[in-house]
């Protein structure tokens, strides 16, 4: 376990140190309150010093969003490459967490969070972290990621192939992007799915929230196995599952990728972007040696029925930034000894891609997100 340590009214204090994206210890910490300027802060994290907030948590939000101007009016400068574009966002979104990750706040030992104008954070961080181990250091910005991501889980995200919403938790990826569930809801199911209705079997790995089992379970099949390698994903889609009240059809397993047994379909939506995560959400969008897309296909045929068919709903973004190309696709395909009998496309319909102030902007109004239907090669 990690201690913090600090010097406050002459005394020597610690507390436990976490951080999602597993940002390093801070070296040195001082105690800040409201009479510190934003750029005096700003200068201190950008030297690596941590600060402890005791002042009105409102104000703290506002000293955060000041450092974020400070770091903006030194934006990055883009080449003509999309790769090395590529690079360059994640090079200044890494300086951006680490310098606004140093603005900490102490979550007592109920998850209390003691300052002035505080919400009641203790609901959100219990769902968020687990059970209480006693007082804990985290950055004001993994906090407000926390309380937001309590707010979608009580709220819910509306999902129109289900005609209800799906509740995501903390640290699982949440079906804001519509395409690929679409894609799942309306691609023809295999016949095999049809000819055994009453016994047709489908697995969905890498599950999350558990919405494309649910819709999978909503267009007939009768067994629907969900697996993740993450024990938040598991926890998430199993409370979603009961919620949708489909538990008599829906199996979630884990943790890993592929269950026993085999199945008419296998859906698999990994992630699409050869990069290294940084945190528990990014494990959805970045695989740095695109492990679970080739897991997925170096399993696929010893885990399908005769007649069965393997869905892979993938993004071709990476191949527009110049990370990843067609052929290596295709060449992993063919290596799994399977071939492909039909390719669905979606255009994207989320915000990112019409933003053309966003640096990967030509990129993302290109991209296609596409479901592979894949079969073992004869």
């Amino acid at each position: 376990m990690s201690t913090i340590h600090w010097t406050e009214n002459h005394t020597h204090q610690s507390a436990r140190w976490h951080s999602e994206n597993a940002a390093p210890l801070p070296q040195r910490t001082v105690v800040a309150d409201d009479r510190l300027k934003a750029n005096d802060a700003y200068r201190q994290a950008c030297e690596g010093t941590a600060l402890l907030w005791r002042g009105d948590f409102h104000n703290a939000r506002q000293l955060l969003q000041a450092m974020g101007r400070r770091i903006d009016r030194k934006p990055p400068r883009f080449s003509t490459s999309p790769s090395e574009n590529f690079h360059l966002h994640r090079r200044s979104s890494s300086h951006r967490a680490r310098v606004l990750g140093k603005l900490l706040v102490l979550l007592d030992d109920d998850y209390t969070l003691t300052l002035r104008r505080a919400p009641d954070v203790r609901q959100a961080c219990l769902e968020a972290y687990g059970p209480e181990k006693g007082p804990m250091a985290v950055s004001l910005r993994e906090l407000s990621g926390v309380i937001g991501a309590h707010q979608w889980r009580l709220k819910g995200i509306d999902v129109p192939a289900l005609g209800t919403r799906i509740h995501p938790h903390y640290g699982v990826f949440a079906p804001v992007r519509g395409e690929y569930v679409d894609l799942v809801a309306h691609t023809p199911l295999p016949p095999a799915t049809r000819h055994s209705s009453a016994s047709s079997t489908a697995f969905d790995l890498g599950t999350g929230t558990g919405v494309l089992a649910a819709v999978l379970a909503h267009r007939g099949i009768q067994h629907v196995v969900a697996t993740d390698i993450s024990p938040r994903a598991l926890a998430c889609a199993k409370e979603n599952v009961h919620r949708l009240t489909l538990t008599d059809r829906i199996q979630v397993s884990g943790p890993g990728l592929f269950p026993e047994g085999r199945a008419d379909l296998i859906v698999c939506n990994p992630p699409w972007l050869p990069a290294r995560p940084t945190g528990p959400i990014e494990q959805g969008v970045y695989d740095l040696d695109s492990t679970m897309l080739h897991s997925f296909l170096a399993g696929l045929p010893a885990h399908l029925r005769p007649g069965g068919e393997g869905w892979l709903i993938l993004s071709d973004l990476a191949e527009h930034l110049g990370l990843r190309t067609r052929q290596q696709l295709l060449d992993a395909i063919q290596a799994a000894q399977l071939r492909v009998v039909d390719k669905v496309d979606t255009k994207p319909r989320h915000p990112r891609s019409k933003d053309a102030a966003d640096p990967l902007h030509t990129a993302r109004r290109a991209e296609t997100t596409s479901l592979w239907r894949l079969i073992p090669a004869p």
